[in-house]
């Protein structure tokens, strides 16, 4: 039986690779194809993504542990499956090693990617490694649907109700306490794992899609102002939120009493959230069911935030009835 060579790359390709989950003789029964633009593209059925993990820049190490890092990168990607209404099905995975990475976290790490992807049963069917000054991770996720319908942010019409998929402001919550008051992180753990590494409810899209949403839909890493503004480009149309409706995170209301700091700023603006953001002229109530990660409270919940217009731009009524152009706030990396 011929063997892989002996050799450091080989020995840790094998390891992430042992146990994958198998590769399935399946493919997408709708087939359809949609450029960049958008969560994900499309070509021949497939929903595709890629999303990458900088170190240093979205996670770490003095921070996380080796596991908390690979699963936020996860979660990054199979959030953009999420968001059209898919479920992830097969992976490439890139690593970069870190030169200064000891044993112990090359092979936690390589742990980690390896049960990440077979706990979800994304079959693993390639990909790099490499060494450089920084780690970093790199996943290509392809994706497909359970039916015909995909959701896209173009699909926002005049008269549909704005929906958040549970809570806001958590993960960005737990970023500015690990950078400003790292000593209070034990105070709110909730906050400070979930920027780490976020539970949601990977299925919630396709979820959506099973009761009958058809509007446009996307995954909240840029913040909501960010999103928000993204849906309403995309569709033509203008999106009005209500400052009562939004369902910022109990924890981070009683975390921004504690320090003093405006809650609706997280919820606005804070990236990394993972959340879906989506509209819909369902009349009947829209929900998530149970089977979510309950790590995360209230993940199952569906909140109302606002309507879809004719016009364009985002606006926000605020609590003391005034109106006010809401601007996106993404992060930039440039």
């Amino acid at each position: 039986m011929m063997k892989f060579p002996d050799l450091g790359e080989f020995r840790l390709v094998n390891k992430i690779l042992q146990g994958a989950s198998p590769l399935k003789m399946e493919s997408p029964a709708y087939r359809s194809w949609i450029p960049a633009g958008d969560d994900c593209a499309i070509f021949d059925g497939w929903l595709a993504t890629k999303d990458l993990s900088v170190e240093n820049v979205h996670f770490r190490l003095d921070w996380s542990s080796p596991e908390q890092a690979v699963e936020k990168h996860i979660v990054s990607n199979i959030s953009d499956v999420s968001s059209m209404g898919g479920r992830p099905k097969i992976a490439l995975f890139g690593l970069c090693v870190n030169r200064n990475w000891d044993e112990e976290i090359r092979n936690r790490i390589v742990a980690a990617v390896a049960q990440g992807f077979e706990r979800r049963k994304v079959t693993l069917i390639g990909g790099d490694t490499v060494a450089g000054d920084v780690g970093m991770f790199s996943t290509t996720l392809l994706g497909m649907t359970d039916g015909e319908t995909t959701l896209f942010r173009s699909g926002a019409k005049p008269g549909d109700r704005v929906y958040v998929a549970g809570t806001l402001g958590k993960s960005a919550a737990g970023l500015w306490i690990l950078m400003n008051r790292p000593e209070e992180a034990a105070r709110f753990p909730r906050l400070v794992e979930y920027h780490l590494s976020p539970k949601i409810c990977e299925d919630a899209g396709a979820q959506l899609v099973k009761q009958g949403v058809r509007g446009a839909c996307m995954d909240i890493s840029d913040g909501l102002s960010s999103e928000a503004n993204h849906l309403a480009l995309s569709s033509g149309v203008s999106i009005e939120i209500d400052e009562e409706k939004m369902p910022i995170d109990e924890d981070v209301l009683e975390m921004c009493d504690y320090f003093g700091l405006s809650p609706l700023k997280f919820a606005l603006n804070g990236g990394e959230e993972y959340e879906l953001l989506f509209t819909s002229n369902l009349t009947k109530k829209i929900y998530i069911s149970s089977n979510c990660d309950k790590n995360t409270p209230k993940s199952d919940e569906i909140h109302e935030i606002g309507l879809v217009n004719r016009g364009c731009g985002v606006y926000l009524n605020n609590k003391v009835g005034g109106r006010i152009t809401l601007n996106a706030q993404a992060w930039s990396h440039l």
